[in-house]
């Protein structure tokens, strides 16, 4: 199975969910997967991880975004954040989660390979 690549593209929680989703399922059928948060999108992984909507999620079973994440993690999904967002955003590196990768859009579209590529 081809690996999949998914720019996320803004600080929706929604669309972030989305992407995750897609993420954990490619991993978990073990094939590659990256999401790479550009711009303000970076604050999505930086702790507290919550959505404004966790309380209905968690009402019908769903998981909360944070937990996402963290499946997401566990499934061994590689996050990137974009430099310049994290400039944006006046964060660190230090800021989030010490596997998290830092790079520009130029650095994800070259390593891309055979990846699809999703834009959310």
């Amino acid at each position: 199975m081809r690996g999949l690549t998914i720019i996320v593209a803004d600080a929706t929680p929604e669309r972030f969910r989305t992407a995750l989703s897609l993420a954990t399922a490619t991993a978990a059928l073990g094939a590659r997967a990256r999401i790479f948060l550009q711009g303000e999108a970076v604050t999505l992984i930086r702790p507290p991880i919550t959505a404004p909507n966790d309380a209905a999620h968690t009402k019908v079973g769903l998981p909360t975004l944070a937990a996402h994440y963290a499946e997401a993690l566990a499934l061994g999904v590689r996050f990137t954040l974009c430099q310049s967002g994290l400039t944006l955003t006046a964060t660190q590196p230090s800021d989030y989660d010490p596997t998290t990768d830092y790079a520009g859009l130029i650095s994800v579209m070259a390593d891309l390979g055979d990846d699809r590529l999703v834009v959310a």
